[in-house]
């Protein structure tokens, strides 16, 4: 008996991370399409992975869950031109910021379960987080679907659509706080006579080893904050500095103006 196919529609970079993931978690190559115009693209993904590239259309046609990773501006494109072969009971999976399941069940057959989607890029080292949202026609086979398809690349957590836009603002976006961070971490190194290649070290590995304390302990960061940081002490002088500097609300404030953005996006798809 053939395994249920799972067609992606979307090539490039989270598509394809999604794809190798999938292989990585035990998919069978047989049971995974990839719809894909573009001929040399389309060579290259078969030489690589093995798997049948088809006409979007095609793919929609064999698949039972069918995983959309195009840019949000050619969803509505793709959409018009899958829909003749979408059924109801298929699952549809959008990974397209800014485009709401709404949007997509407008555009799609009566009966097609649609699955929002807001990945992260570390998805790329199989440790990203997504947060999954159901449409309307969405039960738990199909949550649980989507689910299983999104964990080859990291963990997922499930929630109403209505918090989107907040996760779009804390986890979407996050890693480019992050390496904001370590960009202005390194120059402040390098400001005072470190190497940049010894800073930048010395930066990625702190930034590793509090995460994976932040991971493994389970103890709230605040905790662990005050750990490092002695009365009178050097760690308590650039505290002092951040707080006059009112870092904490300027991040409370970029994190606001994202999710304020990501609803704009919303509201115009």
């Amino acid at each position: 008996m053939s395994s249920p196919q799972t067609a992606i529609i979307g090539a490039g970079v989270m598509g394809e991370t999604l794809l190798s993931g999938l292989l990585r978690a035990g998919r069978p190559a047989d049971s995974l399409l990839v719809g894909e115009k573009r001929p040399e693209r389309a060579s290259e993904l078969t030489e690589k992975y093995a798997v049948a590239v088809v006409s979007n259309l095609d793919a929609a046609a064999r698949a039972e869950t069918v995983v959309l990773v195009v840019k949000p501006q050619d969803m509505g494109h793709v959409l018009d031109e899958i829909a003749p072969a979408l059924r109801p009971g298929q699952l549809v999976v959008s990974l397209a910021a800014g485009i709401t399941t709404a949007f997509v069940e407008q555009k799609v057959p009566d009966g097609v379960a649609v699955v929002r989607v807001m990945p992260n890029t570390p998805a790329l080292v199989d440790q990203g987080v997504a947060a999954i949202a159901p449409g309307t026609s969405v039960d738990d086979t199909h949550l649980a679907e989507a689910e299983a398809l999104l964990a080859s690349v990291g963990e997922v957590v499930r929630l109403p659509e209505a918090q989107l836009d907040a996760v779009t603002a804390v986890s979407g976006s996050g890693p480019a706080y992050v390496f904001y961070v370590v960009e202005a971490m390194i120059e402040a190194g390098v400001h005072l006579g470190l190497p940049r290649p010894t800073a930048t070290e010395l930066v990625v590995q702190t930034l590793y080893g509090s995460a994976t304390m932040l991971r493994e302990t389970g103890t709230h960061p605040t905790v662990l904050r005050e750990q490092v940081t002695s009365p009178a002490g050097t760690t308590a002088a650039a505290l002092r500095e951040l707080d006059d500097h009112k870092v904490r609300a300027a991040f409370i404030a970029a994190m606001q103006a994202a999710a304020a953005r990501s609803r704009e996006l919303a509201a115009g798809s």
